[in-house]
């Protein structure tokens, strides 16, 4: 996969509060680990994914804090499975 298709088709991010939000609704395509320091979430660009990052960063998404933190367990074993 290129940069410039990762750039157009996925979106990428290190937050791992946004990360466990959206992978409440989508899954985490990959993980990019080539920086010991910081793990990158990708997720496939869709619409829908695009409004659900805008409702995240405008406080406008109600999640129960039981599924925030069971799905914050899930992210967090992915990223530390093949280390």
């Amino acid at each position: 996969m290129t940069q410039r298709e990762l750039n157009e088709n996925y979106y990428q991010t290190s937050d791992l509060s946004l990360t466990t939000t959206i992978s409440l609704f989508f899954p985490i395509e990959k993980i990019d680990r080539s920086n010991i320091r910081k793990a990158i979430f990708i997720f496939r660009k869709t619409p829908e994914l695009e409004k659900l990052i805008d409702q995240y960063f405008r406080n406008e998404i109600k999640i129960s804090p039981q599924v925030y933190f069971n799905q914050l367990r899930v992210v967090k074993a992915r990223l530390y499975a093949n280390e």
